[in-house]
C-alpha cells in the first residue's frame, strides 16, 4: 500500500519535473529599444509568437585554453529551436535584472559556472521568423570541468574546425552559426 506521504511526493516531484521540462510561457520580459532603454514589459509567449517585440538576452561563449568552443545541446522540450547546439550559455533578462546580473544567473544555472571574468563582445539585433532578440555577447576563458544542468541535454568543447565543417547542415541554431560566422570567427568560411 503506497501512503499518503509517497502520493504527495510523487505529485510535487511531477510537478517539478514538468515545470523543468517546458518553457513558462507566462514569465515576463522587459521590452526594449535597439539602445537596450526598457520600454514595456511582455510574457515569454508574447515574445515569442511572431511578435517581434525586442526583449534582452544575453550570450556567454566559453573557450577552453586550447581554443576549442564549449556549445550546448538544447533540450527538445524547448520552444525554440529545439535539439539544436548553441551557444554555451544563452538566456533571457528577466525584469528587473542588469546585463551582467542575467549573464551571472544564466551561467549559473545551465553550467554551474559562477568564477569567470566575462569580456563584451557586441551588443546586436537578432531577428527569426518568431522572435527579435536584442543580444549582449560576451565571451570566456574556463579551462576544468563544465558540468551542465539538468535543464541542458549535456555539451561539450568543439574544435572550430568541427564546427566550421557543420555550419549550414541543422546541427546548430541559426543564432549560434550568425554570431559564430560574423562576429567570433569573420574569417572563417564554412565548407
Amino acid at each position: 500500500m503506497v501512503s499518503f506521504k509517497e502520493i504527495r511526493h510523487f505529485l510535487i516531484n511531477r510537478e517539478t519535473i514538468i515545470k523543468m521540462n517546458s518553457d513558462n510561457s507566462a514569465e515576463m520580459f522587459p521590452i526594449v529599444d535597439e539602445n537596450g532603454n526598457i520600454t514595456g514589459a511582455a510574457s515569454r509567449g508574447e515574445c515569442h509568437n511572431g511578435s517581434k517585440l525586442l526583449h534582452p538576452v544575453v550570450h556567454l561563449h566559453v573557450f577552453d585554453s586550447l581554443g576549442r568552443l564549449y556549445l550546448q545541446k538544447r533540450p527538445e522540450w524547448k520552444d525554440i529551436q529545439p535539439g539544436k547546439w548553441d551557444t554555451a550559455v544563452g538566456g533571457h533578462i528577466s525584469l528587473g535584472e542588469n546585463v551582467e546580473m542575467a549573464l551571472r544567473r544564466e551561467a549559473a544555472e545551465e553550467l554551474n559556472i559562477k568564477d569567470f571574468k566575462p569580456e563584451c563582445i557586441k551588443s546586436y539585433v537578432f531577428e527569426s521568423d518568431r522572435e527579435r532578440e536584442l543580444i549582449n555577447a560576451f565571451k570566456t576563458v574556463i579551462d576544468g570541468d563544465i558540468v551542465p544542468s539538468d535543464e541542458l541535454d549535456g555539451g561539450r568543447f568543439w574544435p572550430i574546425e568541427e564546427i566550421r565543417s557543420n555550419i549550414g547542415k541543422d546541427v546548430f541554431t541559426p543564432n549560434f552559426e550568425n554570431e559564430f560566422l560574423s562576429i567570433l570567427f569573420p574569417e572563417v568560411k564554412p565548407q
